[in-house]
């Protein structure tokens, strides 16, 4: 015993001593990937004006900005006498941040119950999962005018049609993994429990459960993402100007007049989703890392 409690902080001292070194490999490589890019946008946009190319597209100034326009767009006011763009956009990105949030969260949830009814019932799954996967069929334009038209009138507050619209985007990765998740839990873990009369409540959470998480996390990832662009087309119906949707639909407008502008708020945008699935990752690794180890 004493040779082991000798031995595990030796064990442990190297891993502590390794995920800073790993932190700055990552940050290193995400500032390589957004340099190799940034030099791509510059070359194609060089090439393609040097020579008059028009295939896929015509390259100016105007379908193309110089990435250092729309950065440097970001730190230059709306209009004389105002805040810099990326102050405002900030300010939406937090409404917008609220209303994918609350539908990723609605929609996870959603999902993962939906998962465990078809889970447990075989005639439900080939009665109503073609129906759940026929709903992602329909266009989200489409359904987001009816969203909001349907709850703008209930009391409910402005951005909660929106949510709905992103849970609507979110649900489904959900759903599908949550099954295939649930039904990959190990053979004879479930036949230990039958073993020990366990319910059916007690095998779910404590082996099929654990056994999803690899799954439903892998989906939860793909729905952040989701969640962040169901609120912002969500937004264009309800016309609402306080969020990211809002700021694309005026740039939009006004792009023949400053096309750096909407590029930025992309930028935002692409920011905004890559937090959210920042978020998960995290998540992801705290939870999972804690789970058993076969199924870690």
């Amino acid at each position: 015993m004493q040779a082991e409690v000798l031995v595990e902080p030796s064990l442990r001292a190297p891993e502590g001593r390794a995920w800073p070194r790993d932190l700055l490999k990552r940050v290193g490589l995400t500032l390589v990937v957004l340099g190799a890019l940034w030099a791509f946008w510059e070359g194609y946009r060089a090439l393609w004006m040097a020579t008059g190319w028009t295939r896929p597209f015509v390259v100016d100034n105007l379908t193309m900005p110089p990435a250092a326009d729309i950065v440097s767009r970001l730190w230059e006011p709306l209009a004389v006498g105002q805040p810099p763009l990326i102050r405002d956009l900030l300010d939406k990105s937090a409404f917008t941040m609220r209303e994918a949030l609350a539908g990723f969260i609605l929609g996870a949830l959603i999902g993962f119950a939906i998962g465990v009814v078809l889970h447990h019932s075989r005639l439900l799954r080939r009665g109503f999962l073609p129906y759940v996967v026929a709903s992602q069929t329909v266009p989200i334009l489409a359904i987001a005018p009816m969203v909001v038209i349907w709850l703008g009138g209930k009391g409910l507050p402005v951005w909660m049609p929106v949510a709905v619209i992103a849970a609507y985007l979110t649900f489904f990765p959900v759903t599908i993994n949550t099954i295939r998740g649930l039904d990959a839990a190990e053979p004879r873990a479930l036949e230990l429990m039958r073993s020990y009369a366990a319910s059916s409540w007690d095998v779910l959470w404590k082996v099929k459960f654990p056994a999803s998480l690899p799954y439903v996390f892998a989906a939860l990832k793909i729905s952040a993402t989701a969640s962040v662009v169901g609120a912002i087309i969500g937004e264009l119906p309800s016309s609402i100007q306080d969020g990211l949707g809002g700021a694309i639909l005026n740039f939009n407008q006004y792009y023949s007049l400053d096309p750096a502008a909407l590029w930025a708020t992309n930028l935002v945008a692409a920011a905004l989703g890559i937090a959210f699935f920042g978020a998960v990752v995290l998540a992801e690794r705290l939870v999972v890392r804690a789970a058993p180890e076969n199924v870690a």
